[in-house]
């Protein structure tokens, strides 16, 4: 069962999809020609998507597994966020590191990427030895 903080987490997720739902229907012009741009851009437009949908499910996965620990304070913050916050740096990493007209290698923002990794790590590994310790 959720408690409140996870249900209001939840909450905001799902909410988030209706972006996703967004973000594929670009896709589909993309695919389509309507929308100009390199190889490149597309493949980092697909796994962009693809992260903001796995990271999202993946998000809610970890509210309904939170009340099985025994985690408090910024231990519990990291095992709830990481993940969602995970969904928004390394989609928002992937659209921001292919930005620009022509491009066909990343630019700096790729650094975001990384920081999403990180992000994902110190969740699922805050969590899952939450789990493991309850």
């Amino acid at each position: 069962m959720l408690d409140d903080t996870g249900r209001i987490l939840a909450g905001i997720m799902l909410l988030t999809i209706v972006t996703i739902e967004f973000g594929g229907y670009f896709m589909t012009k993309i695919v389509r020609g309507q929308v100009p741009m390199t190889d490149f851009q597309k493949s980092f437009a697909r796994a962009g998507h693809a992260h903001a949908g796995v990271l999202v499910i993946l998000g809610l996965v970890v509210q309904l597994l939170m009340p099985s620990t025994t985690l408090t304070g910024p231990a519990a913050w990291v095992a709830r966020l990481g993940v969602p916050l995970a969904a928004i740096l390394m989609s928002g990493g992937f659209f921001a590191a292919s930005a620009g007209k022509d491009r066909t290698r990343p630019n700096k923002a790729i650094a975001i990427l990384g920081l999403g990794a990180l992000s994902l790590a110190a969740g699922v590994v805050t969590l899952g030895v939450g789990l493991l310790v309850a």
